[in-house]
């Protein structure tokens, strides 16, 4: 668990050489969360390899124990998870603490609601400002009783629906966390549980839940698209590869990128339209990206990424893409910060209930290197050009602003320091050192 009280400053500046070689990022957080939830609401032991092992999905395996289920690490990226079946999960005997989680914390409200149990949340810092009413207002309707702080937030108890009701929700803004709560809610459910989303987001829980047994529709509605769940289904321990996180690649490609002369090949990566909006983008802003060994495994689309050093171009970024890269926007500015001309990112307004206000995050960051940014409104503009650099990130216990800066610092003249970067550990365990390995020498360093 990472310490408030010890934070661990870094500082990152250009490497003496291009950044090469062949690497792996840790497996895919969205993925992990919902493998380990999954396994312990389905009868049987489901394998698990590929598991990311940073603290939010820590959390989630420790929240899954908590609630009656069995898991075991059997080695690196190795578990395994005996399930206690849909509605079989047990009153946890104490708080399930999810730490920097939000995506954990906002899940497991779903798979508190549809049981007839009794249980308290809490998080960190961070996490208790981060607003859940988004959550316990639609699944209030399955006859869940949620008690929360002031503005919905953490801690929260939720005392379970013994009888739980279908949903029918429309999503009044784009996001698979509330998305998969509603689903995660209607498992236990008599009848169909219907959501709305009126712009697609990713449907890893879709596609899990198909591959664990259950009756999953999914119907095209505009640019959105209806998911049908058909309630109490038999869920059936099946095997799970996690592909490398899409989020945690978008950090070394482009430092690739941006890194004269790099030429690297990430293997394994998680290529989910629904995910790939980031690699869509610079690829707007005519990065040399190729797709390589492209693949299907466990209902999703797998590949590598051959990344050329590219100097980029300023492009204008749609708010209809934002679903599908919602994570990626602060390595997107820093690719913007060092592209020729102005790049805008567009209706960016979900950024603001992030780990932190990553909108007002991402451009203090930019700022902090000297590089010319404006908000306006939801959008972020960005003018390209000469990153200076020097400055100190203030990282706000945000791990994607912390691992942005550090890339920043790879371009930026003089270099840059984040305040914190302990927080990276919740995603990406092992950062630094792997692009240290890819850069040939100690490019990302403790601020001494």
């Amino acid at each position: 668990m990472h310490d408030v009280s010890a934070a661990r400053p870094l500082r990152s500046a250009p490497p003496t050489q291009p950044l090469s070689g062949r690497l792996r990022v840790a497996g895919d957080k969205s993925i992990s969360h919902r493998a380990l939830m999954f396994g312990a609401l389905a009868v049987g032991t489901t394998s698990i390899e590929g598991l990311l092992e940073g603290e939010d999905v820590l959390r989630t395996a420790a929240a899954m124990r908590l609630l009656g289920a069995t898991v075991d690490r059997l080695g690196d990226g190795s578990w395994r998870v005996s399930g206690r079946g849909v509605g079989g999960l047990t009153e946890p005997a104490d708080v399930l603490d999810m730490g920097n989680s939000g995506t954990a914390a906002r899940l497991i409200c779903g798979l508190l609601a549809g049981h007839p149990i009794f249980a308290v949340m809490t998080g960190d810092a961070s996490l208790r400002r981060r607003p859940m009413k988004r959550v316990t207002d639609p699944l209030s309707a399955t006859g869940a009783r949620f008690f929360t702080r002031e503005g919905g937030r953490l801690p929260l108890a939720v005392q379970g629906a013994r009888d739980a009701l279908p949903l029918d929700y429309r999503l009044p803004v784009a996001s698979a966390q509330v998305k998969s709560a509603c689903l995660l809610a209607g498992l236990c459910a008599r009848g169909t549980t219907r959501v709305i989303e009126d712009e697609a987001t990713r449907d890893h829980s879709e596609n899990m839940l198909r591959h664990f047994g259950a009756t999953v529709h999914v119907g095209i509605e505009g640019h959105g698209r209806v998911i049908e769940l058909i309630g109490q289904p038999e869920l059936v321990a099946a095997p799970v590869v996690v592909p490398g996180d899409p989020s945690s690649a978008a950090f070394l490609a482009v430092a690739a990128l941006l890194v004269p002369g790099s030429h690297i090949i990430i293997e394994n990566v998680g290529l989910n339209p629904l995910r790939a909006g980031i690699f869509t983008s610079l690829t707007d802003m005519g990065a040399d990206i190729a797709l390589t060994n492209q693949r299907i495994e466990g209902g999703e689309p797998v590949g590598d990424l051959v990344v050329k050093a590219t100097q980029l171009q300023g492009a204008d970024i749609p708010a209809s893409r934002a679903p599908s890269m919602i994570d990626e926007y602060p390595i997107l500015a820093v690719a913007a910060a060092a592209a020729r001309g102005t790049t805008r990112m567009r209706g960016l307004a979900e950024l603001r209930v992030k780990e932190s206000d990553r909108l007002e995050g991402t451009a203090a960051m930019l700022r902090a290197a000297g590089a010319s940014v404006e908000i306006e409104g939801d959008d972020l503009l960005v003018h390209g050009g000469t990153v200076p650099g020097g400055g100190v990130v203030t990282t706000n216990m945000d791990h994607r602003i912390a691992m942005s800066g550090l890339v920043l610092g790879l371009v930026a003249e003089a270099g840059m320091a984040v305040d914190d970067a302990g927080f990276i550990e919740t995603s990406f365990p092992g950062f630094a050192a792997l692009v240290n390995r890819v850069a040939g020498c100690q490019a990302i360093l403790p601020l001494a």
